[in-house]
């Protein structure tokens, strides 16, 4: 009798020493906050990322939207382009005429005139900006039809016959960069603080994705215009040699404009690779993804499903 009980001891020993070594190191639960941290901190750390360039960006298109908007030595110093007409040549001029410290200022011009996204800043070498238009939206440079207004009586310049030709093209561009930039600015802003709904799920992913391509293209195709725009305004008026009128886009601006841009761009490539990249909360909980194991295990166990052990194999190979 004692020798037939020394398997069933053995067997009961086996099995309470594996319920004893499951309930010291029980499997994680897919519910549990801990696992899901553990489980998401890629996608977590890569929406942060975004998030950051999103951050970036709008602060940058900011500085875009507000440079030029006034005199002072910040905001002054940031434009898209600057006239400079402190030596120009004057087609006719009165003889009643005095002569001033430019030949801008004998004219009744100023020396200098440049160009933001809401207005345009006028002023003179030795004083500085002296004057800066009210910010007008959808707002476009019309150089002919400022500088003309502004010579004294009898006066008269030679404008290039290129810069009438692209004065509809200089609107409809502005009013296109206006319009994008705005949108953009207003997109990079409101994914900021929306684009932490990835973490649950890759469906998200791919519908703010779209938003993010969105802005991207949008921004990108605002910069470009500016870009094209200052570029070929500082063209057409540098090349009336007889003119002498001097043109320089400005550094500020177009390094602002390209950063913004590429922060989008770098916040899309990141927000689009979540829609196929790094596992999400759902994923855990479907088991779609680094959770089957841990689901499986979760299921289990809430059925009472009791996996062998080689302890238990090893006490009834002995018996």
């Amino acid at each position: 009798m004692a020798l037939g009980s020394l398997p069933r001891f053995r067997r009961r020993q086996a099995t309470s020493s594996s319920e004893v070594r499951n309930k010291e190191s029980p499997r994680p639960s897919i519910d549990d906050p801990v696992t899901l941290k553990r489980g998401t901190r890629t996608r977590r750390n890569a929406i942060i990322i975004s998030c950051f360039c999103y951050l970036v960006a709008a602060v940058f298109l900011i500085l875009v939207e507000i440079g030029n908007t006034n005199g002072t030595k910040v905001l002054g110093d940031i434009y898209f382009f600057k006239l400079d007409l402190s030596d120009i040549l004057p087609q006719a001029a009165p003889t009643s005429l005095t002569l001033q410290n430019s030949i801008a200022r004998t004219l009744g011009l100023h020396d200098f005139y440049q160009v933001g996204l809401w207005n345009y800043c006028e002023g003179y070498e030795t004083d500085g900006i002296t004057y800066c238009s009210t910010p007008t939206n959808l707002y476009w440079f019309n150089p002919v039809e400022i500088l003309l207004g502004e010579l004294f009586a009898g006066a008269s310049i030679a404008l290039p016959s290129d810069v009438n030709d692209i004065l509809n093209i200089l609107r409809i561009a502005s009013n296109i960069m206006f319009g994008f930039f705005i949108t953009g600015l207003v997109l990079d802003f409101v994914l900021i603080f929306l684009t932490p709904v990835v973490l649950y799920s890759r469906w998200w992913s791919g519908f703010f994705g779209f938003f993010a391509l969105l802005a991207t293209l949008l921004v990108l195709i605002a910069t470009a215009l500016g870009t094209a725009m200052s570029l070929i305004f500082k063209y057409a008026l540098t090349s009336q040699t007889d003119l002498n009128v001097g043109a320089d886009v400005g550094t500020k601006m177009f390094a602002f404009m390209w950063i913004a841009t590429g922060f989008t761009f770098l916040a899309f490539i990141i927000h689009a690779s979540l829609c196929c990249c790094c596992t999400s909360r759902r994923d855990l909980r479907t088991g779609r993804k680094g959770g089957k194991h841990t689901n499986q295990a979760t299921t289990n166990e809430k059925k009472g499903v009791s996996l062998p052990t080689f302890g238990r194999r090893t006490a009834t190979s002995d018996a």
